[in-house]
């Protein structure tokens, strides 16, 4: 089926704090070729982690087969259980660098971070640096795939519990990682200036 099961979305896009037990990475997909004013769907669908390799390089290999038309502009969105790791992110980023007619938007459930914690915010500012868009999801986002990619059986996307909390937290950390330095800094000498 190309729709995944709905606890296995539930499960694994769930943007709870400490998200134990949940190895594997999904990513749903969306691809669409821009023609002036209008955009036309190509394809999209769900992969997941395979044995030995993610499912960022999955789909870069998926996408790689294709022969995209370089005199067309292409526009890619992905939802994914997890961000990136920092060899993906690099994988991507250089992937984006090859073909600048092709945008990639990510939302995701959940930031990763390995042992090394300062590895995957170096690649998630590399990936934004290659162009591409990221951001936290929220419930619009959840609703869009529950009615895209999931076996929903017309059941309307219900939120659980931190579902906002969560993603606004998750937001707040991802701007602070994608942020330039020297904007941190300015923003803590007005935070001293006011007194906060």
């Amino acid at each position: 089926s190309l729709l995944m099961k709905r606890k296995l979305f539930l499960y694994n896009f769930k943007n709870i704090r400490w998200a134990k037990g949940r190895r594997e990475t999904y990513l749903c997909y969306v691809v669409k070729r821009r023609d002036s004013a209008t955009s036309c769907s190509l394809d999209f669908g769900y992969l997941r982690n395979k044995m030995g390799c993610h499912v960022e390089v999955l789909f870069l290999r998926y996408i790689s087969a294709w022969d995209l038309d370089p005199g067309r502009c292409y526009r890619i969105t992905w939802f994914t259980s997890w961000s990136p790791c920092y060899d993906c992110a690099r994988h991507v980023a250089d992937f984006l660098r090859a073909y600048p007619n092709l945008t990639l938007r990510i939302f995701t459930a959940r930031l990763y971070f390995c042992e090394d914690r300062k590895a995957e915010p170096e690649g998630l500012r590399r990936l934004h640096r290659a162009g591409a868009q990221i951001a936290i999801m929220t419930f619009k986002d959840y609703f869009y795939c529950w009615n895209t990619f999931v076996e929903n059986r017309e059941e309307t996307f219900k939120a659980w519990e931190g579902l906002h909390e969560n993603s606004v937290h998750l937001s707040r950390k991802l701007r602070r990682i994608l942020l330039p330095l020297y904007e941190v800094d300015d923003l803590r000498d007005a935070f001293k200036t006011l007194g906060l």
